[in-house]
């Protein structure tokens, strides 16, 4: 608590998760003592001139615990891995010393398998084989085509000879170089795991695979951290962490272990958590932080069982073995009791809802999903509130049958018309629900009303939950337009393409943004389901998203009448309603000496400095914060630790924690062989689009090119004498071959493509997704998977020993397309079926029930399940594209004719990033171009 003591001129208090007041000093350095108490001598104060003491590196001196040193062995073992969680191998010598093994160098570019085709008509002489039999492949051989395959061995080997491949003494981490010009990406390694963390033998206090977190929870652009700022600044590397707090859980995956005793060790000084990295000292009493340096006392109960009431052995709690955990969070860390889970549920009811069969189907899923509500301790609470120019409450009292629906047409001063059963528990009012949902879509079937009030049905949503917190999830049909909150078709197709189209990309007034921040406040989280024919403004209705920690769900020209808009919506609703959230959340990373983060990207609303705020942490949504350099760092490695404070759907407060460590190098090569290119894509993404609202899209664009030519040319300076002169190669370590490809997506990604024919509601939603998708995800968003299902393996579609096995990805270009050929473009969110106009007969007939490609239909269908193997295994391979995105989303599949619908074949294209596509140049094209600026910037 504070002493109320006045502080010292330029001093400010704050609270941490718990609500522990700390002070910041006017240079910026952080004290948990108050600055008017003399501290004692195991709280040393922080000196003016110096943030905290300096970090030792770990040792094996006799004051370690004697615990500790049965692990050295193993320990060396574990951390010389070949990526993070795998399993030790000891043949494998220790990368801190000596040189690098020969195994860790990756190998160039391959060719391709040999893959069964289907055959045109006349394929082979005129004759028509079968589908499924062999034929030759028509693939790329490995090295660079147009003459570069020597070039990168002479540029190896000039590499080798300074040090730079081959694994020299002072390596940590092997680099293998390779030429980007004339070569063509092998993608089936696109997705492969990031540089594996090399951590010092000595760094964790056990042995556990688990001390590093999988890369899906947390993830750096960098896997080892530069020692001083020159060395960061010097290899225009982004610096920053992508942080997936809360990851869908697949059969198979690991659980998050969970301490449930309540003992929870923290750092006196900066309050991080106890984790792998700790040493312990004076016979296991104490423990040092790896972070600030501070002896801490080990709780008495630390070493206890609870439950058996007996010792326990320290060395198997979880915190000290996995790098993500959970506590669960003694009553100090509440300011009030947990929060039940609340839903208010904001419906359009308006013509254009009824028409397109909306609210039908909204009331018919929420129905079918009551039982899917987390609601394991019968505390879950509901409302329903329908939305056209008048508010529409349902009073529903426990044990009643028959709801009563109550009208306000006051927009500007509302108001509840029943301080009572307007939200009520789900169990208790579960027949006037279930009756209410039964009849709502009948109660407005023949209106007439074309206008919405939602700025109205939101306040009157927030009056409704405000003194608890919870979730309202708004769904509408129709464009705002009257009360507060009213918007206009802001929609100019002149201004598209043009330099103030970003306008249309930011919101329209306040009253979204300031509405959202009084959510904030209040711990409610708004979730938007936009449907619409017309324009919707995306851009100012996802504004309630992005500051409560919610998402935006888009569904242009919606109509249940077709199976296939009314299943994704319910099925992405419904998965919406059954996630297992985080309540009334706080996120803080703390970091080493020397670190700190600068600033935050993603849904959420920054409440202090470095405090995130979440009313509610959604499933799969990721955030990302770049981390800067304050001090030079002496220490072996760093730990960055991620906290999230949060309420259980079943009513417990819990604190998840993540602790990354990384090593400390001072190297520029080695800082380069550890870029985690996904990570680095993602961070890029979130930057480009926060620049498009600050901006211009040709600044977002600018940015992301200008971005990648810095990092090439830092490379190009590190590894070559001097770093000057033109070269007719554009090199990379190999980790990075793909990020030239990646940046390339995202630029032709229509989030923020060059281009004269997007609507900006689209742009909008692509921008919401591109800075809330974890890179798992954002992957294949900018770069799509492409199949060749007519030459895939006999195997692909089957089951196999890790569920369906799918065909080879294949590198985006139309060069691959075949008249003949039947092809999968899917990118998450759609999935395009491509189909030559020489497609056989017999192949339309097996996965289509159609005699013929010219009696085809094109566009938006549902697959049927036909008794033929091709057809089970075509729709086996889409099922498994839909489950294994880790996500809600449900993706639509496109039937699209080589000669059919000229704007969906260009959709459909448009997913060929390697191509030259409208105004974007092709991959060969931007490698020359960054070539050329690499050039010229070190010329």
């Amino acid at each position: 608590m504070s002493t109320g003591a006045a502080l010292p001129p330029g001093w400010t208090e704050q609270w941490d998760e718990a609500g522990t007041p700390f002070y910041i000093s006017p240079q910026g350095q952080s004290q948990w003592d108050h600055p008017s108490q003399t501290p004692d001598a195991s709280l040393p104060p922080l000196p003016q001139d110096a943030n905290f003491p300096q970090t030792s590196p770990p040792t094996t001196s006799s004051s370690h615990n004697p615990r500790r040193r049965q692990y050295a062995a193993a320990q060396a073992a574990y951390v010389n891995t070949n990526g993070p969680g795998g399993s030790f191998d000891p043949s494998i010598p220790d990368p801190v010393g000596g040189g690098a093994p020969a195994e860790l160098f990756t190998p160039g570019y391959g060719g391709e398998p040999q893959q069964p085709a289907y055959y045109a008509p006349g394929a082979t002489g005129g004759q028509q084989p079968a589908y499924g039999q062999q034929q030759q492949p028509s693939g790329y051989a490995g090295g660079a085509q147009g003459g570069g395959g020597g070039g990168v061995n002479q540029l190896a080997g000039q590499f080798g000879q300074m040090g730079v491949s081959g694994g020299g003494e002072d390596l940590k981490y092997p680099i293998h170089i390779v030429n980007l010009v004339g070569m063509q990406p092998d993608v089936r390694a696109l997705e492969d795991a990031p540089p594996s963390i090399r951590l010092p033998s000595n760094a964790t206090v056990t042995p556990s695979p688990t001390a590093i977190p999988d890369p899906s929870y947390m993830r750096s652009t960098i896997n080892a951290v530069p020692s001083t700022n020159s060395v960061l600044n010097k290899s225009k590397i982004p610096f920053g962490l992508i942080i997936t707090p809360y990851r869908s859980l697949k059969e198979g995956d690991p659980e998050v272990p969970v301490v449930k005793d309540t003992v929870i060790a923290r750092c006196r000084r900066c309050r991080s958590y106890i984790h792998p990295y700790v040493t312990f000292i004076e016979g296991g009493n104490r423990w040092k932080c790896t972070m600030c340096n501070l002896s801490n006392e080990v709780p008495q109960l630390f070493d206890w069982n609870q439950e058996t009431n007996q010792p326990a052995d320290r060395w198997q709690r979880a915190e000290l073995n996995s790098s993500v955990v959970e506590f669960v969070a003694p009553t100090e860390y509440m300011v009030r009791p947990p929060q039940p889970p609340c839903y208010v549920f904001l419906i359009d009811c308006s013509e254009a809802a009824v028409k397109t069969g909306m609210l039908a189907t909204a009331a018919r899923t929420i129905l079918e999903s009551i039982d899917r509500l987390p609601n394991d301790d019968g505390r879950t609470k509901i409302a329903l509130i329908a939305v056209d120019t008048s508010l529409h409450f349902f009073c529903l009292p426990p044990g009643a049958t028959d709801p009563t629906m109550l009208v306000v047409s006051d927009l500007e001063d509302v108001f509840l018309p029943k301080p009572s059963d307007l939200l009520v528990n789900v169990v208790e009012a579960r027949p006037a629900i279930e009756s209410m949902l039964k009849r709502l879509s009948d109660m407005f079937k023949d209106t007439y009303v074309t206008g919405s009030a939602l700025g109205a049905g939101l306040q009157a949503a927030f009056k409704l939950v405000s003194s608890i917190g919870g979730k309202i999830i708004a769904l509408t049909a129709t464009l705002p337009s009257v009360g507060p909150g009213g918007l206009k078709n802001r929609e100019d197709p002149k201004l598209l393409g043009t330099s103030k189209e970003s306008g249309l990309l930011q919101a329209a007034g306040p009253f979204y943004k300031t509405f959202a921040i009084d959510c904030s406040r209040a711990q409610v989280s708004v979730d938007m389901f936009l449907f619409s024919s017309g324009y919707t403004d995306v851009a100012s209705l996802s504004c309630l998203p992005r500051y409560t920690g919610g998402q935006t769900y888009f569904y242009p020209s919606f109509n249940a009448g077709r199976s296939e808009d009314a299943i994704k919506f319910a099925h992405e609703l419904g998965e919406v309603l059954a996630q297992k959230i985080g309540l009334e959340a706080v996120i803080r990373v703390r970091a080493s000496r020397g670190l700190r983060m600068k600033a935050f990207h993603g849904n959420f609303f920054i409440r202090s400095t470095d405090l995130l705020s979440l009313p509610a942490v959604p499933i799969d949504q990721s955030y990302a914060i770049e981390v800067e350099l304050e001090d030079n760092i002496t220490a072996p490695f760093v730990v960055m630790q991620t906290a999230v404070l949060h309420t259980t759907c079943f009513g417990e407060r819990r604190i998840r924690v993540i602790t990354l460590a990384l090593p400390v190098t001072d190297n520029l090569v080695n800082l380069f062989a550890s870029v985690d290119q996904a990570a680095v894509t993602t961070l890029l993404a979130c930057k480009s689009v926060e620049r498009t609202m600050q901006s211009k899209l040709e600044d977002a664009r600018e940015y992301i090119t200008k971005s990648l030519v810095d990092m090439l040319s830092a490379f190009k300076s590190a590894t070559q004498a001097g770093g000057s002169g033109a070269s007719t190669q554009l090199a990379v370590p190999e980790n990075m071959r793909f990020l030239a490809l990646l940046c390339l997506g995202l630029l032709k990604h229509v989030g923020l493509r060059e281009s004269s024919q997007i609507p900006p509601d689209m742009r909008s939603y692509a921008q919401a997704l591109l800075t809330t998708l974890p890179s798992q995800l954002l992957v294949p968003y900018l770069h799509p998977r492409f199949y060749a299902l007519h030459t895939m393996p006999d195997d692909a579609g089957t089951i196999g020993e890790h569920g369906v096995i799918l065909p080879e990805p294949m590198n985006l270009t139309s060069e691959r397309l075949e008249r003949h050929g039947l092809f999968i473009i899917e990118d998450g969110q759609n999935i395009f079926l491509w189909i030559g106009r020489e497609a056989v007969p017999q192949l339309v007939q097996d996965v289509f029930d159609i005699p013929s490609y010219a009696e085809l239909p094109g566009g938006k269908t549902t697959l049927p399940t036909l008794d033929n193997s091709f057809s089970q295994r075509v729709n086996a391979i889409i099922n498994k594209t839909r489950e294994m995105r880790r996500s809600p989303y449900r993706a639509h599949v496109y039937v699209v004719k080589e000669d059919g619908e000229p704007a969906l074949r260009q959709w459909a294209l448009s997913g060929l990033v390697e191509d030259r596509f409208d105004r974007t140049p092709s991959y060969s094209q931007y490698i020359s171009t960054l070539r050329d600026k690499v050039n010229t910037s070190s010329g």
